[in-house]
């Protein structure tokens, strides 16, 4: 088995910080670290009573937070070999983990994506405008660099080693788009498994506002024309 740390982004998630965390399988990751993204309530100290690693990013952003997550394991005296990035929502099913860390190991993929429009989406789990930003991101990566994706879900898997050659920069919305453009720009060996996706725990922060939206879909357009 190879080591694998868990990145979990969070903002103001303790009502669903600890379900994720206690639904990540036993022994499947060294490491579980819990990205406190400048957190108005409890999420950090709900993630500590759960036995994640908790480390700070007060500029609030997913991008920001994920990069944070990644300058944390390069500190480690052993790094990993596989970074799994997980949503602090509860949307994505923790469960699941093992489906995106097997194509890795036995077929030696470099990036596994959980796709939520291949796998089962609970109602009212994806709003429409979601759903259809999605596809419409993907057509256009797939248009760009003559790829196959259906999805730009941010339940992923990724060697460390490919992921530090991706050099992300991303700081906001376009962080999966960006890493999966510069994936196949580099010609890394990507896999879309089906993901289970529930509604989430609280507003999301994009979906859940027409600000959030509009932001989220400029950004990931802004991503893939400037990484083309």
């Amino acid at each position: 088995m190879p080591e694998i740390v868990i990145i979990i982004p969070a903002l103001n998630e303790e009502r669903a910080i600890g379900k994720v965390l206690a639904h990540i399988p036993g022994n499947i990751a060294s490491e579980v670290v819990v990205v406190d993204n400048n957190s108005s309530d409890a999420t950090a100290d709900v993630a500590r009573n759960f036995g994640a690693t908790v480390v700070h990013e007060s500029r609030k952003g997913y991008g920001f937070a994920c990069l944070k997550g990644i300058e944390y394991i390069m500190s480690r005296a052993k790094k990993p070999d596989v970074v799994v990035f997980l949503d602090a929502d509860y949307s994505d099913c923790p469960e699941e983990i093992n489906n995106l860390i097997q194509p890795i190991i036995k077929q030696d993929y470099d990036m596994v994506i959980g796709s939520r429009l291949l796998g089962k989406r609970q109602k009212g789990a994806m709003p429409w405008h979601q759903v259809l930003g999605n596809r419409l991101a993907s057509m256009l990566i797939n248009a760009l660099y003559g790829v196959h994706y259906t999805d730009l879900g941010p339940f992923r898997a990724v060697k460390l080693d490919k992921l530090l050659k991706l050099d992300m920069k991303e700081h906001r919305y376009g962080w999966t788009a960006e890493m999966q453009a510069k994936a196949a720009k580099q010609r890394l060996r990507c896999f879309e498994v089906p993901v289970t996706y529930r509604a989430r725990i609280g507003t999301s922060k994009i979906s859940g506002t027409v600000k959030g939206t509009v932001c989220a879909g400029y950004g990931i357009l802004a991503t893939l024309l400037k990484n083309r």
